[in-house]
């Protein structure tokens, strides 16, 4: 836009490298373009509050997507959620997130497409298609190496540069060959270099080496040194108001060629995103839409289940009158629909749980439904407005009220969570950065005790304090200095503990006042658990062995997956573990429903008689189930991940960066599946594994072409089961003096009951080439390759051998 540059001067154009707000830019002075308005959105719009008044539809999980191996359908829900964008007047989306899961002990786990760089990079572009379609920006993130969340704004990831480019850059450089809008630097630093200063990265491969024309802004407050990020490429500071670019850019810029172009870059590149996301098509907000769009979620959450096993074909299961069914664990009634990180979207009211669901299929059939808990859900801390909590108008909820230093209460609202986070204004308080005097925030309700016992309570905040129950002041907080990562210790919520007697029937009334101090931001968080009064475990077991079936779902909870606090095991909470056993010792025909989003121990599963993994499936989750459970629908996901036997399995153990900050990336490019297929090791199941309702096998395959651009390998699929299923043909192909076989292509495919189906797949040239660091260009490798096609990456049905000359010729196919 060189108009631009000639338009604006050096202090308006300055201005535009910082946000305007929280979640906006500054508009383009003396122009129609306005401020973009900003959403976080890898499952759904989280809104500018970040809280339970932004409702918005909720879609699976990136891992449960990645589970689909479907790019149509991938895309599709990319388009609901580039709609819902459209309803709430968001313009651009950071999201999806193209970071790889390198260890099972990742805590954003649930929100990465798996561990396969080309896996990982069609998903994701089409995801990025379905959104932009509808004419909002995708803000692909965390570029790069933002594979963990241990001490990320100090880490130091240490990694070899040919794994870089052709590992971890990979899914960033297709997203920009396939027109991303913008890309969000990461919090770490790579090799030394802060990733917003990353000029490598930013400005030579992505600007010049692929002329990416989208926009580079930062994580939130990720900016650590305005000039050097400006100078490596950093289009965008955020959040705003700026903190070391915009205005604050102008002491530090010299009056030279390179700095004057580099400030018209930028702000020629956000003036092109706010020209892009100003034809928004328009939002069809009728019943009829709203049901597509949540069919297509239903669609998606199925797409992504994940049949480890099954056993004498256990599932489908049998919905005929008079068969007991038990359900069993919390999950089946508290699902964990979605993550914990500030990507985290409210739900819609009504939503329908798997219990629920199970019920209105199964009954309707004249199958009797039991329950029973199992176990207690696994929060960190657990909410407290699951409780039946009343204002003292008697309204359902919380009273929040707003204080200045006197005392005077400047405003007062209702509000259902048990976690509330201001950014920058508060209600009544104004901007919480110019504080000069002590306010206050207080939070008060009433709830009638449902049982005897000893309840615990949790509190926790950025300010100072103090709780009392009944009036009596039981409990302190000094408050938590938001420091260094600013929302990575929002979401990690500290707190202190305490208990509480209460008898049955008595009223409790809460009151947590919290003192404010300047910041940039505040937050508060409580939570109770009423004591348990009865042996779950042993009612659970009751159930099972009454039941002519069992469906067990398990989990995790939504405060599982957080930002910047990575997992020390991948077992099951012991407790969970003495569930499944005892459930399965109870009753062999017992299903078990791993509602998580990464990989787990797989030892006490042995025993059951079907697994399936849900990931985290949005907010359809519980018709999704059901439906899949009476066959209705097929569970179509196949692992985006290995699942090894134990933590001491995997390559990568421990996230933890070493006592210099280095994060050492010693498996270089054998990340998951490689590693094993490099050992010959094998997994509990492999990556690509994942079993159907369907019986359907390879019967023909033939490889073709003569060079590297005509390479083509052509299957026909039998289908000899009496319904349709879902295959997903994946391609592995081991290079020259390479260990391990890598996927080079994939396409999951629909075969018609007792029929046929032909599947053409085209290896892409990339998956014959190597990155060469000294002349920063891709090579084709050269010599002898083998090409692998299978259903998994250890389950290979035929293979074909070549020789790849220097020239692209295919000099030998067997």
């Amino acid at each position: 836009m060189p108009a631009l540059s000639l338009s604006l001067s050096v202090a308006e154009k300055a201005r535009l490298t910082a946000g305007m707000g929280m979640w906006s830019t500054h508009p383009i002075p003396r122009s129609t373009l306005g401020s973009v308005t900003l959403s976080d959105g890898p499952m759904g719009i989280t809104g500018g509050r970040v809280d339970e008044r932004d409702i918005a539809l909720l879609s699976p999980c990136g891992l449960a997507l990645g589970a689909s191996w479907d790019r149509q359908l991938v895309s599709r829900v990319g388009g609901v959620i580039g709609e819902e964008a459209l309803r709430t007047g968001t313009q651009a989306l950071l999201a999806p997130n193209l970071n790889l899961l390198r260890s099972p002990l990742a805590g954003r786990a649930f929100e990465l497409f798996g561990e396969d760089p080309r896996h990982i990079a069609e998903l994701g572009a089409a995801w990025i298609d379905g959104v932009q379609r509808q004419g909002v920006g995708c803000i692909v993130k965390h570029m790069v190496c933002n594979d963990s969340e241990t001490d990320r704004r100090t880490m130091n990831v240490v990694v070899d540069e040919a794994t870089l480019r052709e590992v971890y850059f990979w899914p960033f450089e297709v997203a920009a060959s396939r027109g991303v809008w913008g890309m969000l630097t990461a919090y770490n630093r790579v090799n030394g270099i802060y990733c917003a200063e990353q000029h490598q990265a930013i400005s030579q491969w992505l600007k010049r080496d692929l002329g990416w024309d989208g926009l580079v802004m930062s994580d939130w407050f990720g900016t650590q040194n305005g000039p050097a990020s400006f100078r490596a490429g950093l289009d965008l500071e955020m959040p705003g108001p700026a903190r070391h670019m915009g205005e604050r850019l102008l002491p530090a810029l010299m009056d030279t060629d390179s700095d004057a172009r580099r400030l018209d870059d930028a702000a020629a590149r956000l003036a092109r995103l706010a020209e892009r996301v100003s034809h928004p098509l328009p939002w069809d907000g009728s019943a009829a839409a709203q049901a597509q769009r949540r069919h297509t979620l239903e669609e998606a959450a199925a797409a992504g289940f994940v049949l480890l096993h099954n056993r004498q074909r256990l599932l489908p299961l049998a919905a005929q009158a008079g068969q007991r069914l038990a359900v069993i664990g919390p999950n089946a009634t508290t699902p964990c629909f979605q993550g914990g990180t500030f990507a985290r979207v409210a739900l819609m009211p009504g939503l329908i749980s798997p219990l629920e669901a199970i019920r209105q299929r199964f009954s309707a059939a004249g199958v009797e439904i039991s329950y029973a808990q199992g176990v207690e859900s696994d929060y960190r801390i657990p909410p407290l407005h699951h409780l039946p909590l009343r204002t003292a108008a008697g309204e359902r909820g919380l009273d929040v009220a707003y204080a200045t230093a006197d005392g005077g209460v400047v405003h007062q609202e209702v509000r259902d969570a048990s976690s509330l986070i201001w950014f920058r204004d508060m209600p009544g308080v104004g901007d919480m950065l110019r504080l000069t005097e002590r306010a206050t925030v207080t939070v008060s309700c009433q709830f009638t005790a449902p049982v005897s016992g000893r309840y615990g309570f949790w509190i926790g905040g950025t300010g100072e304090i103090a709780l009392q129950l009944n009036g009596e002041r039981v409990a302190t907080f000094n408050g938590e200095a938001l420091e260094g990562d600013i929302m990575g210790k929002l979401m990690q919520a500290p707190h202190t503990r305490l208990e509480f007697p209460l008898q049955a029937g008595e009223n409790l009334t809460f009151r947590a006042e919290m003192a404010l101090g300047s910041s940039i931001a505040h937050g508060i968080w409580f939570g109770c658990q009423p004591p348990q009064t009865i042996d779950l475990l042993q009612q659970a077991v009751d159930h099972a062995r009454a039941a002519d079936s069992v469906v067990l779902v398990i989990g995790e909870t939504a405060d599982a997956g957080l930002e910047s606090i990575d997992r020390d095991a991948t077992a099951l909470p012991a407790h969970q573990v003495a569930l499944i056993r005892a459930v399965c010792a109870a009753n062999p025909r017992t299903v078990v429903v791993l509602n998580v989003a990464h990989p787990v121990d797989t030892g006490c599963l042995a025993d059951a008689a079907a697994v399936m993994v849900v990931w985290y499936p949005g907010q359809e989750f519980g018709p999704a189930l059901a439906s899949v459970l009476a066959g209705d629908r097929e569970p179509g996901g196949r692992l985006p991940v290995t699942f090894a036997q134990r933590l001491d399995d995997y390559p990568v153990r421990s996230l933890t960066p070493d006592a210099a900050g280095d994060l050492w990336y010693h498996e270089r490019q054998q990340v998951g599946y490689r590693w094993f297929n490099a050992r010959e090791r094998p997994a509990a199941w492999a990556f690509g594994h994942g079993l159907g309702y369907a019986d359907i096998t390879l019967i023909a395959a033939a490889l073709t072409g003569d060079g590297v651009d005509a390479l083509q390998l052509r299957c026909r699929l039998e289908n000899r089961a009496a319904r349709a299923g879902k295959a997903v043909v994946q391609l592995y192909l081991r290079g020259p003096e390479t260990a391990w076989s890598a996927l080079a292509e994939f396409a999951a495919v629909s075969v018609p009951a007792h029929d046929e189906a032909a599947l053409t797949l085209v290896l892409p040239r990339h998956a014959l080439q190597r990155w060469q660091v000294p002349a920063q260009e891709w090579h084709l490798a050269s010599g002898p390759w083998q090409l692998a096609v299978g259903f998994a990456s250890d389950d290979i049905r035929a293979t074909f051998d070549f020789v790849l000359t220097p020239d692209g010729k295919i000099s030998h196919r067997g």
